[in-house]
């Protein structure tokens, strides 16, 4: 069913950008730079999303075969500055709406929309979420409190479908020392993309390596990232999941002109552990990642390499993309025991004239893998690629429309699906003011 961009649907928005500006409004008894440093910026984004599972008829035990809707969202980012004096204090606010344009019940369930409470299979027609931040500064030290979208290694917000999952609690980051910063965050709900409620944490059950319901309390988190130099930073961070597991990180990225292009090098190392009362039973893994990439004239070739010890897969929270050099489109190659290798290719047309194109395909292979039940060793691979415009000038300017699609196959599809993907996404970003 295709559902026109109804009147209701532009008073939903206009409402949103209403909010937000009586909200200035009301603040202008503030000093200083609360009004003058804020800023507002609406993002209306389309999104096609066809995902063939190539094992199938919608009678296959593990689902329909196929996921085929389109969406429209807008999505509202206000932010404040910040009161004059030594403290400073600010509010921001994100408000989110999606609309269905097209989905059927057979096809339904591909991230984009909510489901509705009555049919499981059946998609809402819009859904609306808000979230809202208190902020602090002192100097170079700022806290929040609120809805947050981190993007840290070890918490990374998703933002693969039609509106981006948010994250609530706080979050401290200083930069009081020159090249250091530091991080501490306590989180304790999440909201999903699809979804307009707040759920508890809870670890992600990706081809059922762990149980779809453990959740907690909290989430802990801590880093440090230092610049060592202009070429080089090192980080550090920790993170745990109250009684369910602990993780720590340790990276490297660099980069070094060598002849008439840049060498860069992108390290990863994660540690995870099962932690308190250990919720999800057994959780042991040790993931290593490098990424070594070569640009040049527009060109850049990469080669990456991840394996993973231990025995189990690698943890991360729900709703967040895991912190990998193989984390793809479709697949996280993070299984129990496996390794994986990646050969990617980037190209910016900028070099031939044609500013505002660009394209990347890349190709992991992983094998070892060792899947629970069997003693056959699991093996997997994927292809990706994508094709993106974004408008130079004129009316249109800053429009961009992207294409991507990937091919997954795996040998162990009791838990996993062959997957063939394309998406196509356009997106206007208006700035306010």
């Amino acid at each position: 069913m295709v559902v026109p961009f109804s009147l209701l649907a532009q008073c939903r928005v206009a409402r949103l950008s209403a909010l937000a500006v009586c909200a200035g409004v009301a603040a202008q008894a503030q000093a200083g730079g609360f009004i003058e440093d804020s800023s507002a910026k609406l993002e209306a984004r389309t999104v096609y999303f066809n995902r063939d599972f190539r094992d199938g008829s919608a009678s296959n035990p593990q689902g329909a075969s196929k996921r085929d809707e389109t969406a429209q969202g807008f999505i509202l980012n206000v932010q404040s500055g910040y009161t004059e004096g030594t403290v400073g204090f600010g509010l921001d606010a994100l408000g989110m709406l999606g609309l269905k344009l097209d989905s059927s019940p057979a096809d339904s369930n591909s991230g984009l929309l909510p489901s509705t409470g009555s049919d499981p299979r059946r998609s809402k027609d819009q859904y609306a979420k808000i979230g809202v931040t208190a902020k602090m500064r002192v100097a170079d030290t700022v806290l929040k409190y609120g809805a947050l979208l981190p993007d840290l290694p070890l918490l990374k917000y998703n933002d693969g479908r039609l509106l981006p999952n948010m994250f609530n609690g706080a979050m401290l980051v200083s930069k009081d020392v020159k090249d250091l910063t530091i991080m501490a965050s306590r989180l304790n709900r999440y909201t999903a993309r699809d979804s307009t409620d707040a759920q508890d944490l809870r670890l992600n059950c990706k081809n059922k390596r762990y149980g779809c319901n453990i959740t907690a309390d909290h989430f802990n988190m801590y880093g440090l990232d230092y610049k060592v130099n202009e070429r080089l930073t090192a980080q550090y961070h920790y993170a745990e999941l109250e009684d369910i597991y602990r993780q720590q990180f340790v990276g490297l990225l660099a980069n070094q002109p060598v002849g008439q292009g840049v060498l860069s090098a992108d390290v990863r190392l994660l540690k995870s552990d099962d932690a308190g009362s250990a919720k999800a039973s057994n959780i042991d893994n040790r993931a290593m990642g490098a990424m070594l990439g070569y640009a040049l004239s527009g060109h850049k070739v990469s080669a990456g390499w991840q394996r993973m010890t231990g025995d189990t897969s690698m943890p991360y929270l729900d709703g967040s993309n895991p912190y990998l050099v193989n984390y793809l489109q479709v697949n996280d190659f993070a299984n129990a025991q496996e390794r994986s290798w990646q050969l990617r290719y980037d190209y910016d047309f900028k070099a031939m004239g044609l500013n505002g194109w660009s394209f990347m395909t890349r190709y992991v292979n992983g094998d070892n893998i060792k899947v629970q039940g069997r003693a056959q060793e699991g093996k997997e691979w994927e292809r990706d690629t994508e094709v993106k415009y974004i408008v130079q000038s004129g009316t249109f300017k800053d429009l961009s429309l992207r294409f991507r699609n990937a091919t997954y196959r795996t040998n162990y599809s009791k838990f996993a699906r062959d997957v063939d993907e394309t998406r196509l996404i356009v997106s206007y970003n208006l700035n306010i003011w």
